[in-house]
């Protein structure tokens, strides 16, 4: 049942990513990607990395996605000829040979990362044990500098930004 569920929510992934890449409106695009984003958080569920899922949905699909939908329907093109038009990629066929060329090479070395790979179906990696418990633990003892560290840098971040975003007349 579990290859069954792998097998499904693999052909979903790549079936939304062969939409995107084949669909010339963004907005289908976008939803398409949204597709892409649950299946994968539906292998790592089945992976048995729950924190990863659990950090897929919330920050890819929750923020990221959700971003790039309000980017698409808040930009508009100056001219409008066609209501259908407006959404619609424009791709230079120069550079189609050199894309596909690309793409046929980083496809050839996933294929042969894949299949030097050795997995191990079935036995104690599908397990129904929480990873929670063991990062929790990992990043409050040994790892506690590096979390704290990249704690205080991102909210050193968020001041700066909140300082730029500041509107400072200067004749005040």
């Amino acid at each position: 049942m579990e290859l069954v569920a792998f097998y499904g929510f693999s052909a979903m992934c790549i079936g939304s990513a062969l939409f995107i890449l084949l669909t010339r409106n963004l907005m289908y695009a976008a939803f398409a990607l949204f597709v892409a984003l649950l299946g994968v958080a539906a292998l790592y569920v089945l992976a048995g990395a729950d924190f990863l899922a659990v950090t897929q949905l919330m920050i890819y699909v929750g923020g990221i996605l959700v971003l790039l939908i309000f980017g698409i329907m808040l930009t508009q093109t100056p001219e409008r000829q066609e209501a259908t038009a407006s959404n619609r990629v424009e791709v230079l066929s120069g550079r189609r040979f050199w894309g596909f060329l690309a793409s046929v090479a980083v496809f050839c070395l996933l294929l042969f990362t894949l299949l030097g790979s050795r997995f191990r179906l079935g036995g104690d990696t599908l397990t129904s044990r929480s990873t929670l418990r063991t990062l929790g633990v990992e990043l409050m003892t040994s790892h506690l500098l590096p979390f704290e560290i990249a704690g205080v840098l991102l909210l050193v971040a968020l001041i700066g930004a909140a300082y730029l975003a500041l509107n400072r007349n200067p004749s005040a």
